[in-house]
C-alpha cells in the first residue's frame, strides 16, 4: 500500500510539473511572439486607378464591418457578455465561425452587397486573411478579386499568436485587417497605431489596432484625407477608446490644418448617433456600449447622422442569436467629415444576413 502510494505521488507530481512546464512555455511562447507594427508605416495601393477628384461633384462611400464571415443571424461571439431585462445573463458560445464553407458563403454574401451599393470608395473592417477563426480563408483576396476596378489598401490591424481559449475551441492563430478601395488614385497611404491597453493578455487580443489614411488627390490641388478606422471595443471604463479617440481627432485637426477635405470612417465601437437607447430590443443596455455626442469633436468637425437613424441600426449585440425587437442594435457604424464636405449618409438594411453589422453609405461633395 505504502509503495502504491509513492508511486502514485510520483505520478501526481509528475503531471503536476508537466503542467507547470507546459503553462510556462506557452506564457513565454505569447510574450515572444509580441511583435506590434510600428507607427507611421507607409502603405501601398495595389492596382491604383488614375482617376482624379473633382470639386463639387458627388460621390459615395461606404463602411461595413464584415466580422470575418462568421455573424450570421444565428452566431454568437464567445467573448460577448450581456444581460435581458428580466435579469437573465446571456454569453455567446462561438470562438470560430461554423465551417469555412460558411465563411465563404458569408464572406460572398458581403461582397455582394457592397457590390449593389456600387460606390466609389470601400473601407472595410474585420477582413481576415490568415486566421484559425475564419478557417484561413483570405477574405482581402476575396474582395479584391470582384473589384477590378478599384485601387486596394490592406493593412494588418489585429494579429495575435495562437490563443488557446476556450479550451474546447481555441479562438486560435488571427490575422485580420483593414482593407480600403478606392475607383480614384491615392497618392500615398499611411498606417497609424493606435493606443493600446498593455495588460499582459489584452495587448495580445488587442496587439494592432490602428486607422489608416489614404491621401486622394483633388483637381483644385488639395487632398482628401480619408481615413479608415475600428477603434476598440472589449475596454472596461472606456480608457483606451478615449485615448484612441482623442488621437484620431488629434490627426483629423492636423490634416484639415493643411488645407485638405477630412472624411474618417468605420466602426467606432461607440453610439455615434444618439440611438443607445433608441430601438426596440428585450435586452439592457450592453456594457460594451458608449455614446458619443458633437461635444466630444473638434472644431470643424461633426458626425453624420444617417438619415434613417431612428430606422434602421448599423450593429447587434453578439451575445444572443439575433432576433428583431429581441436583440440589442445601436449605430456604432458611420462617419465623420470635415466643414469642407458636405454629406449625407443612410444604414443599408440587410437583416444582419452575413455580419453582425449593417453597412453605411456616405453620399458627399468636395466644397471648392
Amino acid at each position: 500500500m505504502k509503495k502504491i502510494l509513492i508511486i502514485s505521488g510520483i505520478v501526481l507530481g509528475a503531471c503536476c510539473l508537466l503542467v507547470l512546464l507546459l503553462v510556462g512555455g506557452y506564457a513565454l511562447y505569447l510574450q515572444l511572439s509580441y511583435n506590434r507594427i510600428p507607427d507611421y508605416v507607409h502603405l501601398s495601393t495595389e492596382n491604383n486607378p488614375g482617376n482624379v477628384l473633382e470639386p463639387e461633384t458627388t460621390y459615395t462611400a461606404v463602411t461595413y464591418n464584415i466580422g470575418f464571415g462568421a455573424y450570421e443571424p444565428t452566431y454568437t461571439f464567445f467573448m460577448d457578455t450581456g444581460r435581458m431585462k428580466d435579469g437573465t445573463p446571456t454569453q455567446g458560445q462561438y470562438s470560430r465561425a461554423f465551417s469555412e464553407e460558411r465563411v465563404i458563403a458569408n464572406t460572398q454574401t458581403s461582397r455582394s452587397i457592397l457590390q449593389s451599393l456600387d460606390s466609389d470608395f470601400y473601407l472595410l473592417q474585420e477582413v481576415d486573411t490568415d486566421s484559425t477563426r475564419s478557417y484561413h480563408v483570405n477574405q482581402v483576396n476575396m474582395m479584391i478579386e470582384e473589384f477590378t476596378g478599384y485601387g486596394s489598401v490592406y493593412t494588418n490591424a489585429f494579429h495575435s499568436p495562437y490563443l488557446f481559449y476556450p479550451i474546447l475551441s481555441p479562438h486560435g492563430l488571427v490575422n485580420s485587417g483593414l482593407l480600403t478601395l478606392s475607383r480614384y488614385h491615392i497618392e500615398e497611404n499611411l498606417r497609424r497605431s493606435l493606443p493600446i491597453d498593455n495588460g499582459f493578455i489584452t495587448r495580445l487580443t488587442d496587439l494592432d489596432r490602428c486607422f489608416t489614411i489614404s491621401y486622394v488627390p483633388v483637381q483644385n490641388d488639395k487632398m482628401l484625407s480619408l481615413i479608415t478606422l475600428h477603434l476598440t471595443a472589449y475596454d472596461e471604463g472606456g480608457t483606451i477608446r478615449k485615448q484612441q479617440l482623442d488621437m484620431l481627432l488629434d490627426v483629423m485637426e492636423e490634416e484639415y490644418a493643411k488645407g485638405n477635405y477630412v472624411i474618417a470612417g468605420g466602426d467606432f465601437n461607440h453610439d455615434i448617433a444618439s440611438t443607445i437607447e433608441l430601438f426596440p430590443s428585450q435586452q439592457e443596455i450592453p456594457d460594451w456600449v458608449y455614446a458619443l455626442s458633437p461635444e466630444d469633436l473638434r472644431s470643424h468637425f461633426s458626425f453624420v447622422i444617417p438619415d434613417n437613424y431612428d430606422e434602421v441600426p448599423s450593429c447587434r449585440g453578439a451575445d444572443i442569436p439575433y432576433e428583431e425587437g429581441v436583440t440589442y442594435t445601436v449605430t456604432v457604424d458611420g462617419f465623420i467629415v470635415s466643414d469642407n464636405v458636405e454629406a449625407t449618409s443612410q444604414v443599408i438594411s440587410t437583416d444582419f444576413i452575413s455580419s453582425d453589422h449593417q453597412p453605411v453609405k456616405l453620399s458627399f461633395r468636395l466644397l471648392d
